[in-house]
């Protein structure tokens, strides 16, 4: 793993604090540009725009992520899995499954702040 990006006090209470931003307010939740995310910490490659959408509920919705990138993890509560960067162990948001929203059947529900978008054109060379 290369350096970890350095972080604000907001991104650390999320990432770092597995907290959770308001819903409505992050950068991305209602953002469609075509291109990638990448988790905010480590730069690791999480989610494409092609698997974005809009599930009405207040933050970035994905319903796939880059094989390999996101590991899940039985939340505190019980009840819910956390998702995290499998690079880094940044925390991302939740994972849900059977509200049918897409034919997938999966909702990947992330903080804005735990990502960086990179627009299409901007691609790393080699990158998917």
């Amino acid at each position: 793993m290369t350096k970890p990006n350095t972080l604000t006090p907001e991104e650390q209470a999320v990432i770092l604090h597995r907290g959770t931003e308001h819903p409505f307010t992050g950068k991305y939740w209602n953002f469609y540009n075509d291109g990638t995310y990448h988790c905010k910490q480590c730069s690791a490659l999480l989610y494409r725009s092609t698997d974005k959408f809009d599930s009405g509920c207040g933050w970035p919705s994905f319903d796939d992520e880059v094989k390999g990138a996101v590991k899940r993890i039985q939340d505190s509560d019980g009840q819910r899995t956390e998702i995290q960067c499998n690079a880094c162990g940044a925390h991302l948001g939740h994972v849900f499954k059977g509200e049918g929203f897409t034919r997938k059947n999966v909702r990947h529900c992330v903080n804005s702040i735990s990502l960086t978008f990179v627009p299409r054109k901007e691609r790393i060379k080699g990158e998917q």
